[in-house]
């Protein structure tokens, strides 16, 4: 079956770019890539033809050599270029899903893989007084150092690590399968490019020893419930000289007695006596920076709220401070004496006496009640 034109393939005319073959080339490669298309020979047909294509037009020297022979011209066989085979089908990978992906061809080069350290986690819990207001302490997180006997080389006193036959020391290795060409950590040193004949007795051959060390860590004012603090380069150290990880305090705060948070604001419930609430009078109510006092206007009822401006949290991101609403419960007396129940059986016959005006809510629920039924 005679070839397809090059240009054809890649759908751009003889006169364009490296940089329009290579857009061309990006889409139609992520469009008939064999992962995508399981069990498709057609499409894995396709991704040849464009991967082949791509290879030539992009190489100055194939590209005019096919601009004036055609394809005889970079023919293997008709002493051209190398086509298709000359780089592999597994090389697609590097050539267009590295400049994806951000692997490239970097991954290939020499010497072992380096890999960033873990990040770690630890949970701290506080108080809602100290979220509010600040809070420095210290925490206890499980680190790993040097091993102070093989001065990290993970070999014996004596002894060195030696390079590993399998990989030859670039730590990764490279597998055959098929059309595709696949890199892999070495399974025998395990990506360090190494390997440690004599381990030192006190590490194990790791090279580093566990160890507790001791942080300080400073709390934000105004820092809520589920936030992260962020400790650059304390969380596990990285392998082959890698960087190390961070260090993530997640921030638990501890139910409150009084108060409930809500962003910045804060609600708590406020008792009230009977007497207090019909008759109205000046009441304390504490808050996270001392004891208020204001007025309960006389008919309170149960339910209602007020709202003491700036007495919430100033929240870490926000430059305002929250407010406190207070809700009113009013508490039904109990344990009472008989001449109690008789001082409120007789205030009970003068309200009832005094009709709707002394219970209007009782009066407006009664007649939603008598509605319904009618």
């Amino acid at each position: 079956m005679a070839k397809r034109d090059f240009y054809e393939i890649l759908g751009v005319a003889k006169n364009a770019s490296e940089d329009d073959i290579k857009k061309a080339y990006r889409k139609l490669a992520m469009k008939y890539h064999p992962d995508r298309n399981p069990d498709n020979k057609e499409a894995e047909e396709k991704f040849k033809e464009v991967k082949e294509a791509y290879e030539m037009l992009t190489n100055p020297e194939k590209r005019e050599a096919y601009d004036r022979y055609g394809h005889a011209g970079v023919d293997p066989n008709m002493g051209g270029g190398g086509g298709f085979g000359a780089g592999g089908f597994g090389d697609a990978f590097g050539d267009i899903f590295g400049d994806i992906f951000g692997g490239g061809r970097g991954g290939r080069g020499g010497g072992p893989q380096v890999y960033r350290g873990a990040d770690l986690r630890y949970n701290l819990e506080i108080t809602l007084e100290q979220a509010a207001h600040g809070y420095e302490t210290t925490i206890r997180v499980p680190s790993w150092d040097k091993c102070d006997t093989c001065h990290g080389s993970g070999a014996k006193p004596g002894t060195q690590p030696v390079t590993c036959t399998t990989c030859a020391g670039h730590g990764q290795v490279r597998m055959q399968q098929g059309f595709f060409s696949i890199q892999q950590t070495c399974p025998k040193c395990h990506g360090s490019g190494k390997i440690i004949p004599e381990p030192c007795a006190a590490c194990g051959g790791a090279g580093r020893i566990k160890r507790n060390k001791t942080l300080e860590v400073k709390i934000p004012a105004g820092i809520d419930n589920g936030m992260r603090i962020r400790s650059t380069g304390n969380g596990e150290p990285g392998t082959n000289g890698g960087p190390s990880g961070d260090l993530y305090v997640e921030i638990h705060i501890k139910p409150h007695p009084v108060f409930q948070r809500e962003g910045d604001d804060l609600h708590c419930e406020m008792p009230i006596s009977f007497a207090k609430a019909a008759l109205g009078g000046e009441i304390e109510v504490p808050t996270l920076t001392g004891k208020v006092s204001f007025t309960v206007p006389e008919g309170t009822q149960t339910g209602k709220t007020f709202r003491l401006k700036g007495k919430g949290v100033k929240g870490v991101r926000s430059g305002y401070t929250g407010d406190l609403f207070c809700h009113v419960v009013v508490e039904t007396p109990v344990k009472l004496t008989e001449k109690q129940k008789d001082l409120l059986r007789e205030f009970e016959r003068s309200t009832t006496e005094g009709g709707a005006k002394h219970s209007p809510q009782s009066k407006g629920w009664m007649d939603k009640v008598k509605d319904f039924f009618e």
